[in-house]
């Protein structure tokens, strides 16, 4: 069956469910799941701390036998092996004796790779898949790491009008308001790590941490990218492309300085890059990037595409999302 508008706006409520378990489902991929029945949400699950119970089984335990000839909105194909942690989600559903399953990107494990959805259809269960920039931003950290050995990058910069982090003495403290500082925390809170750079580090002496009431407890491992002796509790690594090796990190945020942000650009390994903008003019400040290796101006085009923007208190927050080409 071809799906629908009805199935794209079931599965972005299911990518907004999977936003609840990151980044506390790892090492599992964050996903959602949506029970609906004659129009109308029976049950909702996502991936809990730990990584199990799986979002599937959460919403089915919820639905009961509701579930029999419902549809299940999930954001990952359902997985196809057996755990000592839990069954397999292709078979509770199965078993719960659902109608219809809707996917919106298909598992790259080799456990489960197709087999998921064949053996829902195998048990006579009509199988759709369809996918949406919802679903794929709340499974970018998975897939990347996945198909690419490396964690997703969001890198974060805040700025002047004029576009400078600092000014020229380098002092930064603040550039952006009360409510843009909060957002970036929230940042921090769906991140499994968090990177800065030597200068950044030596120079504001940065916590790293979470500092919303409820949510301490999430503040991400600490990385430096540096040369450096490695501080207490503190992970380094001396080049961008060493992110690979930061084990169980799906989610790398980046808070600068100009000369770390530049690396990553410059290794293009930036996936997403998200922009605090203030309203206020330093002048003679610190630029936010230094040299990130383009040869042309008709190079920097074609490369970031807008995935959101809002108001946050008197300054604004962009995010743009990496265009790349298949391979």
């Amino acid at each position: 069956m071809i799906p629908t508008a009805s199935d794209t706006r079931w599965l972005d409520a299911a990518a907004r469910l999977a936003s609840r378990g990151r980044p506390l489902a790892r090492p599992n991929p964050a996903v959602g799941c949506v029970l609906v029945k004659e129009g109308q949400v029976i049950a909702r699950g996502w991936t809990q701390e730990g990584g199990r119970p799986h979002a599937e089984a959460v919403a089915l335990e919820q639905a009961g036998n509701a579930a029999r000839r419902a549809t299940a909105y999930v954001t990952l194909e359902p997985c196809a092996h057996r755990s000592t942690r839990g069954p397999a989600c292709s078979d509770l559903l199965v078993e719960a004796g659902v109608a219809r399953v809707v996917v919106g990107a298909l598992d790259p494990d080799p456990r489960t790779s197709g087999e998921g959805l064949e053996r829902l259809r195998r048990a006579g269960i009509e199988v759709s898949q369809a996918t949406t920039p919802a679903v794929e931003a709340s499974l970018a950290g998975y897939l990347i790491r996945a198909h690419l050995g490396r964690p997703h990058v969001t890198l974060k910069l805040a700025l002047s009008l004029d576009g400078c982090i600092a000014m020229a003495d380098g002092s930064s403290q603040w550039i952006t308001g009360e409510e843009a500082r909060a957002h970036v925390h929230s940042r921090r809170a769906m991140s499994d790590a968090i990177l800065v750079g030597g200068g950044t580090w030596r120079q504001d002496k940065p916590g790293l941490d979470v500092r919303l009431v409820g949510l301490e407890e999430r503040s991400p491992a600490r990385v430096l990218l540096s040369r450096g002796v490695p501080p207490d509790g503190v992970k380094v690594i001396n080049d961008p492309t060493q992110i690979a090796q930061l084990e169980g990190v799906q989610y790398l945020y980046v808070e600068g300085g100009a000369g770390a942000a530049a690396s990553f650009l410059e290794a293009d390994l930036v996936d997403r890059l998200e922009i605090y903008r203030a309203p206020i003019l330093i002048g003679n400040g610190a630029p936010a990037l230094g040299d990130i290796g383009l040869g042309s101006l008709a190079e920097a085009h074609g490369r970031w595409v807008l995935a959101e923007t809002r108001q946050l208190g008197s300054d604004t927050y962009t995010a743009y999302r990496r265009t790349r080409q298949e391979a």
